[in-house]
């Protein structure tokens, strides 16, 4: 299977916008310091999302993004799709031209993969993400992690998170 890092990274910030949405505009500075992903290629992302009305801008001081949608009305797949991925386990990107330009004994075998995977993908919606216990308590230790940063207790923080 293959998804690259742009359709991992749109789904990282969109959850990472669904668990601090309560907090209004959610900077891409913020979010972009929490998840170690550079802030042009957020723009580009976000960019895109906002295209496909997944969030809104707000501007100016305190701006920042917000879901355009409810979180149960925001799935997986459409995060994925929004920034031109696909989730693709074909050798041949689903053009079939995999074998000698025609198509291998397993293309409708992947072919097949790749429908089950997007419909997997498709009936996960972002509130199903925030509402994993794991997902809360990871939230949790980046935004602790984030409001110590440079003072002693960040580091007592940090090693405690690596164990």
């Amino acid at each position: 299977m293959r998804l690259t890092t742009k359709g991992r990274y749109a789904v990282t910030a969109m959850l990472d916008l669904a668990l601090h949405a309560q907090q209004g505009p959610v900077s891409l500075a913020d979010i972009s310091e929490r998840q170690g992903i550079s802030l042009s290629y957020l723009e580009q992302l976000f960019a895109k999302l906002r295209r496909n009305e997944l969030v809104t801008s707000v501007r100016g001081p305190g701006g920042g993004y917000h879901l355009a949608r409810e979180m149960r009305a925001i799935q997986v797949a459409q995060v994925i799709d929004a920034v031109n991925e696909s989730v693709d386990a074909t050798r041949c990107q689903g053009v079939g031209d995999c074998h000698d330009g025609g198509t291998c004994l397993t293309h409708h075998l992947w072919c097949d993969l790749s429908d089950q995977i997007h419909t997997f993908l498709s009936g996960i919606s972002l509130a199903d993400l925030v509402s994993r216990r794991e997902v809360q308590e990871v939230a949790r230790r980046q935004d602790r992690l984030r409001s110590h940063g440079g003072t002693p207790e960040f580091e007592k923080i940090k090693a405690s998170a690596i164990q």
